[in-house]
C-alpha cells in the first residue's frame, strides 16, 4: 500500500478503521499522518445509509473516538469541530473495506450502501470521484459478487500476491 503510486501522489486520503476481521489499517493511518497528508475516517449515521469522512488530527486522536454498537470507532455525532472531506477540498483516494470482491471491481459491503452513497456525493464535488482501492485478503476474492445498479465498482483491489 505504502509504495502504491496512487497512495504516493495523494494528499487527502480516506481510510476505514478496521474491524478484527478486516485488513488492519492502523499502520497505514500512521504513515498517512507521518507523511503530513490529511487523513479522513468514516462516521456512519445509524438507521440510514449516510456516511461522512471526518478529519483525523493524529494517530493518538483515534483513542478519543466513540465505539458504536457495531464495535467501530468513529467521531461522535456531537463532534462538529472536524472537517468533513467534501465540505473542504474533497478526496484524492479512498481505501475501502468489504466482505467480498470480484476481479471486475465489484464489492460486497455490509449491506447499507454507505460507501456507494458517499461516492455518489463525491461525484458532485468539484474535485470529482476519488480513486478507490479496496483492501482485501486473498480469500475474499470471488468469481462474482451480487451487485445492484447503485453499487459503484472500486478502481482497484489490493490483496496478498495480487
Amino acid at each position: 500500500v505504502i509504495d502504491h503510486p496512487k497512495y504516493q501522489e495523494s494528499k487527502r486520503i480516506a481510510i476505514f478503521l478496521s474491524m478484527p476481521d478486516e485488513v488492519q489499517t492502523e499502520e497505514i493511518i500512521k504513515d498517512i499522518l507521518k507523511q503530513g497528508r490529511e487523513c479522513f475516517i468514516p462516521r456512519y449515521k445509524p438507521q440510514s445509509n449516510h456516511m461522512d469522512m471526518l478529519k483525523l488530527s493524529s494517530a493518538e486522536d483515534i483513542s478519543s473516538l466513540a465505539l458504536t454498537s457495531w464495535n467501530i470507532l468513529q467521531p461522535s455525532d456531537d463532534d462538529t469541530a472536524r472537517e468533513e472531506a467534501l465540505a473542504g477540498g474533497g478526496l484524492d483516494l479512498i481505501f475501502m473495506p468489504g466482505l467480498g470482491f470480484d476481479k471486475k471491481g465489484n464489492r460486497l459491503g455490509r449491506g447499507k450502501g454507505y460507501y456507494d452513497t458517499y461516492l455518489e456525493r463525491c461525484m458532485k464535488h468539484p474535485r470529482g470521484k476519488p480513486y478507490t482501492i479496496a483492501l482485501a485478503f486473498r480469500e475474499q476474492i470471488c468469481e462474482s459478487v451480487p451487485v445492484t445498479e447503485n453499487d459503484v465498482p472500486v478502481d482497484e483491489i489490493l490483496y496478498e500476491d495480487c
